[in-house]
């Protein structure tokens, strides 16, 4: 009786699992396929995909990818499990044959920028499909067929169940005994699994739906096979309770397997003590996001980090990092965009990002961070949500930069002169130091250089490379150009109740990141994403979906943008000026700026001492290369030594995609400025070498 019920309790418990693994699966498809059918009828959406570095999307109706705990069966979950905790802390890296990979399984998977030419990326396989009229013959077979699947499936299930428990009885001496688990073996080919060093392990929230009914199912019909056990053999049961009560650890060594809940046992291969010892997961590997942090991925490269934490003049508490050649003379100084942060120069890898180039080149690289965390880092640990996110683009150029590039002084400065101290330039500042911009970053440098030379303060800084600045915005899409409107109609109102744009919650969060995962695993819906996107961007053809799966989007903190910066550029296109934020009120503007208006930067471009660089995008509809060209004829008229070249890109693509000839072309820019090499002795030192060479003279003249 008791094998006649854990047999049935078997078949009804696998034939659960099966029928709800089938309907989340037959769900997956409707979206996958709806998808890929909204992306068929969308005009112009071939254009946007194919301009998208790293797309290339083939849209099918076959369902996604099996999760890895059923690739080999819904019944493989225990051994999913085991793998997991393996994975989780094993510390050795493997790597596939690229020779045994089939180019297919790569082409049809849309990367994130962390796929391009790094070892900081995921290498995601989905079997490309190429879509014929048969496809949907067999999605319309598999619905009819799912009823007979899923019957034909339990006497299968019920033979295979009877036949292990026959195995089973055979070496049983008929008492209850521990369960021994055996290690599993992983056989898999290359063809299995691609893994690299630093892999993106998040789940997305479809597998974490497949993962979370497992666990349920499992956990339920484990609870009827011990009430089962209870029944059909109470004495047992008796003597277990009796163990319990007696000690809190006899009791576990006579346990039932089929009661017990033992951790699994691993192995590490080429241990000194190969000996199996339990690992347990943690919440972290539970919730399966992706965390890492810039210092994450540039240590994992093997590149030199360190932290800085720099207290702006009002309090803010802001982050600069740095890749460091402590005994360098040149320094690169890196300022990320709107909704950026640092990961953006290090997000593709040793070959793509500009971090790393500069690096490499030998310079000291410095990459700053903005104020306007999700985690409001501040001296005053009790601001206000509301008094924390009160700045503008101002406080960007004029306290954020300001701060940073006086800590690089400091820091580059005293280290110098620790390893040359016989050594004094002929300057102040002993080193060269470049910076290179994105956005808003180029137009809060701009402000910084200019609001600088304005209050006769050095700036420091020998050359500008600013990649699609900000600063005009004539010309926007036209869903920004009605968010501007409606910005510039209703911020009295908006700002009190609106202080800032961010996911507030480590749920939302959390959840954001696994949506933005299956965008990935799933081509059509990702497609589908990232051409709403490119449309409600103008027709930009940035790779939207792979900027969203970057960690620095994380359930811990993320990057958020301020009203007040949304304004501010509002304002700056409704004068069609480059100009300083403007309070609303005159007097404030007198206080703060000596003058009823705010500050025109553009009249004052001839206070620009240093060449800039201009790089614009053809096909950047976030800052058109019109506008960009509006600051370059404004330099030249101003007198500026500037230069102006364009690529083909969109506006993430200037620090999200790998792309050589930018890459060449930046650091071009970088070594045409060259540190000052001219150096005057001590005169302790000079006093030495003199009496030395007096000495010599005196030897040689006996």
């Amino acid at each position: 009786m008791r094998r006649l019920v854990d047999n049935a309790l078997a078949v009804t418990k696998e034939s659960v699992k099966t029928f709800t693994y089938e309907s989340l699966n037959n769900i997956a498809r409707l979206i996958n396929g709806v998808s890929a059918l909204l992306l068929a009828i969308l005009l112009g959406k071939s254009n946007i995909l194919e301009g998208a570095q790293g797309w290339e999307l083939r849209p099918t109706f076959h369902g996604p990818r099996f999760p890895r705990w059923m690739e080999n069966g819904v019944s493989s979950f225990n051994q999913f499990i085991h793998e997991l905790s393996v994975d989780s802390d094993s510390s050795s890296v493997d790597y596939a044959s690229a020779e045994d990979e089939p180019d297919e399984i790569y082409r049809s998977t849309p990367s994130s920028p962390l796929s391009d030419g790094s070892g900081t990326c995921r290498t995601s396989a989905h079997i490309n499909h190429d879509p014929h009229w048969t496809n949907w013959v067999a999605y319309i077979f598999s619905w009819i067929l799912l009823p007979a699947r899923f019957l034909l499936r339990i006497p299968f299930l019920l033979f295979r169940l009877l036949s292990s428990q026959e195995s089973k009885a055979s070496l049983d001496t008929g008492s209850p005994r521990p369960r021994t688990f055996h290690p599993f073996r992983k056989v898999h080919s290359s063809k299995d699994h691609v893994v690299q060093r630093t892999i993106d392990r998040r789940r997305g929230v479809i597998e974490d739906l497949h993962l979370a009914i497992e666990i349920f199912i499992e956990a339920i019909f484990d609870m009827f096979h011990k009430a089962a056990y209870f029944v059909f053999s109470p004495f047992a049961a008796f003597r277990i309770f009796g163990k319990w009560f007696s000690s809190p650890t006899a009791g576990d060594k006579d346990i039932d397997y089929n009661v017990s809940n033992a951790s699994v046992p691993t192995a590490t291969l080429g241990a000194n003590d190969p000996s199996p010892r339990e690992r347990n997961l943690t919440l972290h590997h539970t919730l399966n996001t992706d965390a890492r942090t810039c210092r994450d991925v540039i240590t994992e490269l093997g590149y030199p980090y360190e932290a800085i934490h720099v207290i702006t003049s009002d309090g803010y508490v802001i982050l600069l990092e740095r890749l460091p050649r402590r005994d360098a003379r040149k320094a690169v100084f890196l300022q990320h965009g709107i909704l950026d942060s640092s990961m953006g120069w290090v997000s593709n890898g040793v070959v793509g990002s500009p971090a790393f180039a500069a690096f490499d080149q030998g310079y000291d690289v410095f990459l700053g961070n903005f104020r306007g965390l999700v985690s409001r880092e501040h001296v005053d640990k009790n601001i206000s949500l509301r008094q924390y996110w009160r700045f503008s683009i101002n406080e960007h150029g004029t306290e954020d930069i300001p701060a940073m590039i006086e800590k690089i002084h400091e820091v580059k400065t005293a280290e110098l002169k620790l390893s040359h101290p016989n050594e004094e330039t002929t300057d102040e500042q002993p080193y060269k130091l470049c910076a290179i911009s994105h956005s808003m970053g180029g137009a809060a440098m701009l402000m910084y250089v200019i609001i600088r030379r304005i209050e006769e303060k050095p700036h420091r800084l020998s050359r500008l490379v600013l990649l699609s600045p900000a600063g005009f915005h004539d010309e926007t899409s036209f869903l920004f150009t009605v968010a501007h409107y409606i910005c510039l109609l209703l911020a009295p109102i908006l700002a009190l109740f609106v202080p800032a744009l961010y996911i507030p919650t480590r749920f939302f969060r959390m959840l954001f990141n696994k949506l933005v995962r299956d965008f990935h695993n799933y081509p059509a819906v990702g497609g589908l994403v990232q051409t709403i996107l490119s449309y409600g961007f103008g027709g930009d053809s940035s790779n939207w979906v792979g900027v969203l799966g970057l960690p620095h989007y994380n359930m811990n903190d993320m990057p958020g943008l301020s009203f007040r910066v949304i304004h501010h550029l509002a304002q700056i296109k409704r004068t069609k000026k480059f100009r300083m934020y403007d309070f609303g009120s005159k007097a404030v503007n007198m206080e703060v700026y000596g003058s009823p208006e705010p500050i025109d930067l553009g009249e004052y471009y001839s206070l620009i001492d240093i060449p800039v660089d201009l790089v614009a995008g053809k096909k950047d509809q976030i800052i058109t290369s019109s506008m960009v060209k509006k600051h370059y004829r404004l330099m030249k008229d101003s007198g500026v030594d500037v230069s102006y070249n364009e690529f083909e890109y969109g506006h993430l693509d200037f620090t999200f995609a790998h792309h050589e000839e930018l890459l060449a072309f930046v650091m071009s820019r970088l070594l045409l400025v060259e540190p000052d090499l001219k150096r005057q002795s001590s005169p302790k030192k000079a006093l030495k070498l003199k009496k030395t060479g007096q000495a010599r003279s005196g030897v040689s003249s006996d």
